[in-house]
């Protein structure tokens, strides 16, 4: 889908992408929506819903805009910092306790962060701008949808998204309006069933799993965007780039970790007797 994105972009500006993006998914997702009927994209939590829709329109337009404008491998490596601002969330909303290796966790893997924007920001730029926005949007997006899918459908939650965003990203698209040629089409159709697809798996294993447990997964698509790039972009991802997005990844994994941990200790023992009265 990113590579999907960035060609679509060659011949048509990137905020138009986002819109077709959204208009086209609701399309691909009818067939579902048919199979499952109306009762099954029931809102139950309508404000958690319009909150993640703005979230979600902010992150997409900067996820896809910084495709645009850094290698796809530093913007991939960049994304990686989500598991960190979601632990942060997920104290200062969902009032879970950090304690000390996690707090020293999550420094280490904001200087991998500062790591691919290079020593002295000497790279820094509004691409890498839009990717750090991008990822805490995106990391508030799934602490809205892990609470959706207690209440919610994975079709209401995957569905209202692209619905909402349509009216938003349209206002953003028109003053930029013009009309895709038949290469883009397929480019933005590759976008809109990829994205459905990719959403739906995720947000049913954000209702099936812990999310600490699921992020780590997503760095395997470092190694694949930066062979995709190389290939079909001729971009070679930098030393930093690697070294920045290994150390994100090693402090995401002692908090994943660390939440395992954590989990597993409020389990209870079934070989443990009960205490006697």
């Amino acid at each position: 889908m990113v590579v999907f994105i960035r060609k679509a972009s060659e011949n048509l500006h990137v905020l138009e992408v986002v819109f077709f993006r959204n208009l086209l998914a609701v399309i691909v997702m009818l067939p579902i929506l048919r199979s499952t009927g109306l009762a099954a994209i029931k809102m139950k939590n309508k404000k958690l819903f319009f909150i993640r829709a703005f979230v979600g329109a902010i992150g997409m337009i900067a996820g896809f805009t910084c495709l645009t404008l850094i290698p796809l491998a530093q913007a991939t490596a960049i994304s990686f910092s989500q598991p960190l601002f979601i632990t942060i969330g997920a104290t200062l909303f969902l009032g879970e306790i950090i304690k000390a290796r996690r707090i020293a966790a999550i420094i280490v893997g904001v200087i991998g962060m500062l790591i691919i924007v290079q020593p002295g920001f000497s790279g820094f730029s509004f691409g890498i701008i839009l990717a750090i926005i991008s990822a805490l949007a995106l990391s508030i997006n799934a602490l809205i949808v892990k609470k959706l899918t207690l209440t919610d459908t994975p079709q209401a939650i995957i569905m209202w998204m692209v619905i909402m965003l349509i009216p938003i990203t349209l206002i953003t698209a028109v003053p930029v309006w013009q009309w895709p040629n038949l290469l883009t089409w397929l480019y933005l159709w590759g976008i809109a069933i990829l994205g459905t697809m990719a959403h739906f798996a995720w947000t049913k294993s954000y209702a099936m799993a812990e999310i600490t447990s699921l992020e780590p997964i997503g760095f395997i698509k470092l190694p694949i965007i930066a062979l995709l790039g190389w290939m079909i972009f001729s971009e070679i991802p930098g030393t930093w780039t690697w070294i920045g997005g290994f150390i994100i990844f090693m402090s995401t994994i002692y908090i994943s970790h660390r939440e395992t941990k954590a989990a597993d200790s409020l389990k209870p023992n079934d070989g443990a007797q009960e205490p006697k009265l």
